[in-house]
């Protein structure tokens, strides 16, 4: 029975032993981080993915649709103090 993995990240000896389930998860969970010494090395992630995010028409925001950490963004409304220039 294979063991089955549900995790983004692999260290590269997982990776390489498990090569068919982490092929399998980037193609159904999304891109899989494979690290090398602890230290993110590379990220294996499905032909369509790769093409969506190497097109020169991808927006920063078309990237970040699949991003693994939830992003907020807020504007900072501090009046911009008045300069008095003599």
């Amino acid at each position: 029975m294979k063991a089955q993995f549900a995790k983004t990240e692999w260290p590269l000896q997982d990776a390489k032993a498990h090569f068919s389930e982490l092929v399998d998860a980037a193609l159904t969970q999304g891109p899989q981080a494979v690290t090398r010494h602890g230290k993110n090395a590379v990220v294996v992630l499905s032909h369509q993915d790769f093409v969506r995010l190497s097109q020169a028409n991808t927006t920063l925001a078309d990237a970040l649709n699949g991003a693994p950490a939830e992003l907020s963004f807020e504007r900072d409304r501090t009046p911009i103090p008045t300069v008095q220039l003599d």
